[in-house]
């Protein structure tokens, strides 16, 4: 028996106990002849003491080296009061070592595992194994283990069944790329990864299961940033004969367990709702942080007659909006300006107006055609006082948005407005149906083609840039956690719809045929969500980066240091799956 205690299970109880303990050599301390060392394992830390009186122990335990993998053998003995360690869980007692045995020797480290080493990131995932042994780290890893563990006791509690579907699926590219799996039995077909179990989810909901969830690995080939992974985990679920409510009422008990697991904390339930017209008016997102204040506001009512051609050249097909950063006037100089106007150019826009309410009167870069007049009746209208900065913008509504809500949640970060300990949830609903795709010149779903549209609207054939979805997002901390929708089960309309994004009949048929003809032998109305398990652990963990809740996460550039992957395969492989690598253009 290697071990009969863990290094963090040791109490002042166990005093005067014969022990048996394993792990590693996180500290070694020697004070004028006295050795401790710090045992590590999962589980915690235990303070080994080795006797002076033992030369021959003392001379082994020199010789060991950090994360070296030891056995000890020992009697637990209470710390004196005034050496207890209050930081540690077992800082209560410490171990007379008796024997002692190196199990495996350890190299010399890449980098120390010290929780502040600033050791290069992709130095740290080369060696990720290490880098895992840092307490900070390890502990990403069992929130995501509670978390995940809460939500499975929800869902079962809920009767949902765990079902698992199938890795390798049918390529049916929508969207992002797929990552494709060439078949050795097939010639020239491939399976792809899927990018979520929808139609599997769908079909089982056909099938008559009712109720079904999973946490399942979803594979999407695109472009990274520091929330996204080519390989990511979600909590699926899908529920019969259910509607909006039904789901939404499903995802909150799951993310009030959570809450529960990770803070100790009761959620107040239900969440706020929110339209998404509502949102992108108010926040310029479809995902807002409800964290702070600076809401977008509306400001055409002012701008007939204010010979600002900027302004009144936006309507009345565009909108005119802005808003308040409070108490920074004073500080915003020609330099932060102008840094602005950079970034609403890195958005795509033209431009923003600043407005500053200085001591010396209302400043800006447009007074000379709007008058001083007219920028107080401003003032007045956004409830701005002395001490505030105005940012307005003017143009089409998407562009307006994605301008003001980037540049609202930018200030509130830089200007340190979010209070990282208060959390606001909330559900977007009403989603637009279709998005247009200026580049491929058609419509595309905005969640996917198998939301059902709005009832009314539908019969009614309104135009398509105008019909709304029975689409729904959870939003934490402006981060989308969950989306979901009510699914289209009547297969007409999966056609008409498939039409409306410019799929026809054959193509339809080609990539969805079995999901079409499954609809046709008595589908039940359904509806589902799916949470993005990953970047909800990175929200209770508290980090900004997914890669830290990941055993063993890719780089942004979807590669994996730790194994080399992706890498080259040998030419006997390609030629039994009957491939030609060619080569990459210069």
């Amino acid at each position: 028996m290697y071990r009969t205690y863990t290094c963090g299970e040791l109490r002042a109880e166990h005093a005067g106990s014969r022990v048996t303990l394993a792990g590693w050599v996180h500290r070694v301390r020697d004070l004028g002849g006295l050795t401790f060392i710090d045992l590590r394992d999962r589980y915690g830390l235990t303070q080994l003491y080795f006797n002076p009186d033992n030369a021959e122990l003392m001379e082994r335990a020199a010789r060991l080296r950090m994360e070296d993998v030891i056995q000890i053998v020992g009697t637990v003995t209470a710390r004196p009061e005034q050496m207890r360690n209050t930081n540690m869980s077992t800082g209560d007692i410490e171990v007379q070592v008796e024997t002692l045995e190196v199990l495996t020797r350890a190299a010399v480290l890449p980098f120390t595992l010290e929780e502040e080493d600033t050791a290069h990131e992709e130095l740290r995932l080369k060696y990720r194994y290490l880098d895992l042994r840092r307490p900070g780290k390890a502990r990403y890893l069992h929130l995501r283990h509670r978390l995940a563990q809460a939500a499975r006791r929800t869902l079962d509690e809920l009767s949902f069944l765990e079902v698992e579907t199938p890795i390798l699926m049918k390529s049916t590219p929508e969207g992002a790329r797929d990552y494709l799996v060439p078949s050795r039995l097939h010639h020239g077909h491939f399976y792809a990864l899927p990018q979520s179990p929808q139609t599997y989810k769908q079909l089982l909901m056909v099938a008559g299961f009712d109720r079904y969830y999973q946490i399942v690995k979803c594979f999407r080939d695109e472009d990274l940033r520091s929330d996204r992974q080519p390989e990511f985990t979600q909590i699926d679920l899908e529920m019969s004969f259910a509607e909006e409510k039904d789901v939404q009422d499903v995802a909150e008990a799951v993310i009030a367990a959570c809450v529960r697991e990770a803070w100790q904390q009761e959620l107040e339930l239900p969440l706020r709702r929110m339209s998404w017209q509502e949102a992108m008016e108010r926040y310029g997102s479809d995902k807002p942080d409800l964290r702070f204040g600076m809401e977008i506001q509306d400001i055409a009512e002012l701008v007939p007659g204010c010979n600002f051609g900027v302004l009144e050249g936006a309507l009345p097909d565009g909108v005119t909006r802005g808003f308040v950063l409070p108490g920074q006037a004073e500080g915003f100089s020609r330099k932060k300006v102008d840094a602005l106007q950079d970034y609403a150019k890195h958005l795509g826009g033209k431009g923003v107006i600043v407005v500053r309410y200085t001591a010396e009167g209302l400043q800006s870069q447009i007074s000379k055609f709007v008058g001083d007049e007219w920028l107080a009746r401003l003032a007045e209208h956004m409830g701005a006082s002395e001490g505030d900065v105005m940012i307005l913008a003017a143009g089409e509504f998407r562009m307006v948005c994605k301008l003001l809500g980037n540049m609202r949640l930018r200030l509130a970060g830089e200007y340190g407005m979010i209070d990282p300990k208060r959390h606001e949830l909330l559900w977007v609903t009403e989603f637009p149906m279709f998005e247009y795709d200026e580049e491929a010149q058609r419509h595309v779903a905005a969640h996917h083609p198998f939301t059902q549209p709005n009832a009314e609207q539908f019969a009614a054939e309104v135009d398509p840039g105008a019909l709304l979805s029975r689409g729904y997002d959870l939003v934490m901390d402006g981060q989308e956690i969950a989306g979901g929708s009510v699914r289209i089960h009547d297969p007409n309309m999966q056609r008409k719809v498939f039409s409306m994004l410019g799929i026809g009949d054959e193509e339809a048929q080609e990539k969805f045929g079995f999901l079409i003809d499954a609809l046709q032998y008595g589908a039940p109305p359904h509806a589902g969500c799916a949470f993005g398990f990953d970047r909800l652990v990175m929200i209770f963990g508290g980090t900004e980066n997914i890669r830290d809740v990941i055993a063993f996460p890719k780089t942004n550039s979807a590669a994996s240091p730790m194994d080399g992957a992706p890498g080259g395969v040998s030419a006997t492989q390609l030629a039994e799956l009957h491939i030609s690598v060619v080569p990459e253009k210069e």
